[in-house]
């Protein structure tokens, strides 16, 4: 039997084609394998080049084949040509593959014009003479990755429509939608907008935390969390790491955030709400007024926003290919609004409001088209919240009925509330009483006020929303790798 196997693997390597069997230990062809990311159009031609690929498309007829390899967002164009090297078998086996296949394709990198818009390298392709299946796809996808690529504004005549991949038939195979230029350009950015908030926060001394996610009370007191059973008790999945973070101030880390998941019971069916997602919270301390934390989480936001577009330029633009945006504007000084001059300005174009009044999804968002407006920013935060509309930890405001609270806003959707927390045990009770808040529930919250705290505030934003938000995506699902929402919860 071994020698058996041993024959047909060096008949393989000798026709230089094949399937390369799952159990062996090594590849065939015995190559070094390079990524399309590692090519040079002008350095590397003439040398020889092995990829490993899916095979996005493939066409051929009785002496040549040609292939789209694509690796990540990048593809390139593979030829083979019947000659001394590539037989008609080989040419014909390759033209066989299954779409979505996982190829190893060597060759030699020679130049060429290549006109695709698939196509990465417009200056070069590769004369293959030797391909080997790693990992065959089945005959039938759920979907062409070519629909699923296509961009939002590509039209057709209407006795020609363009196939379309609706979102859900996307989320239900979403191991083969994540596999298109735009999602792998959404989430490298993902990965990046964390990698860029950490490098923030440890330039200015922030230390990271990491806190429970099971706890024993609804984490602020409300309604809108997920029970699970906890041995013989019950349990709740935390809305926020917000009790945790004051008690880590508590016991004097002066500055601290946490990157993890947010549960939300929240029967919301909108673009921009999920029952969990990726929260980045941030809790300091300061020593004069609030407002020094306000300019800090302005100043990362900025950060963010400079950084991006640097370091990412490549995805954004992959991105607007398929889902076309504005760019995104901020200012070098961000803005901070009155909440009381948000007000007048909806007032001054027509919108009725109450001076107390919480701002709904409607009024948050003409209040940012009337801010683009006149400031000329997507990006502004909305500072003295009424105290009524604000949890019963936010610190009053000197100024009767308001609260020392305020919420980010990008493309006039809120992306994070934070506020002045009260640091007084006393006030903090009243309060809680004060919002009807079972007392038994923030029992251990409270204690941890009892012994000194300084006074601190914060806030957090989700991942999802602000990626969303910054590339005008207009679906909060596009953000999340596996979105779950009062629907969903597969995959």
């Amino acid at each position: 039997m071994a020698s058996e196997v041993t024959e047909n693997l060096a008949t393989m390597s000798l026709e230089r084609f094949g399937t390369i069997p799952t159990t062996f230990a090594s590849i065939p062809h015995g190559a070094e394998i390079k990524s399309m990311s590692e090519i040079d159009p002008v350095a590397d031609i003439g040398k020889r080049v092995t990829l490993r690929a899916r095979l996005h498309n493939v066409r051929g007829t009785a002496k040549n084949a040609f292939l789209v390899l694509r690796e990540r967002h990048m593809a390139i164009q593979a030829v083979f040509f019947v000659g001394e090297n590539v037989t008609k078998e080989m040419v014909k086996f390759a033209a066989n593959i299954t779409k979505e296949s996982i190829v190893d394709v060597g060759g030699e990198l020679v130049s060429s014009t290549v006109k695709s818009e698939l196509i990465s390298f417009k200056t070069c392709e590769l004369r293959a003479d030797m391909i080997w299946i790693v990992s065959a796809a089945g005959e039938r996808l759920p979907f062409q990755i070519d629909d699923a690529a296509r961009a939002e504004e590509a039209s057709a005549p209407e006795e020609t429509p363009l196939p379309r991949v609706n979102l859900d038939t996307r989320l239900n195979n979403r191991c083969v939608d994540l596999r298109t230029p735009a999602n792998q350009a959404i989430f490298r950015m993902q990965a990046g907008i964390l990698e860029i908030a950490r490098e923030f926060m440890q330039r200015h001394r922030f230390q990271e935390l990491h806190t429970p996610k099971l706890i024993s009370a609804a984490s602020e007191g409300g309604a809108n969390v997920f029970k699970v059973s906890y041995f013989k008790s019950d349990a709740f999945l935390a809305q926020s790491p917000q009790f945790y973070k004051q008690m880590a101030i508590c016991a004097d880390f002066e500055r601290v955030y946490e990157v993890g998941p947010v549960f939300r019971a929240e029967n919301s069916f909108t673009h921009r709400h999920m029952t969990e997602f990726t929260g980045l919270d941030l809790e300091m301390t300061f020593k004069t007024d609030y407002h020094e934390v306000v300019d800090m989480l302005a100043a990362m936001l900025n950060f963010l926003f400079e950084q991006l577009p640097i370091r990412f330029a490549k995805e954004m633009e992959v991105i607007r290919a398929q889902y076309p945006s504005s760019e995104f504007t901020f200012l070098e000084k961000p803005l901070v609004l009155n909440y009381r001059d948000g007000v007048a300005m909806l007032r001054e174009a027509g919108v009725e409001m109450e001076d107390y009044e919480d701002l709904s999804t409607e009024k948050e968002r003409r209040l940012g088209q009337l801010v683009k407006e006149k400031y000329g920013t997507d990006f502004y935060i909305l500072d003295k919240y009424p105290l009524s509309v604000r949890p019963f930890y936010t610190m009053p405001a000197q100024e009767e009925g308001y609260s020392n609270s305020y919420d980010v806003f990008m493309r006039g959707e809120e992306i994070m509330s934070g506020a002045q927390r009260i640091h007084d045990v006393t006030m903090l009770e009243e309060r809680a009483r004060h919002h009807g808040v079972d007392m038994k529930t923030v029992e251990g919250y409270i204690d941890a006020f009892r012994h000194g705290v300084p006074p601190h505030a914060g806030g957090g934003i989700g991942l999802e929303r602000v990626l969303m938000l910054f590339m005008d995506l207009k679906n909060i699902r596009k953000t999340s790798m596996f979105p779950r929402d009062p629907n969903r919860i597969t995959p």
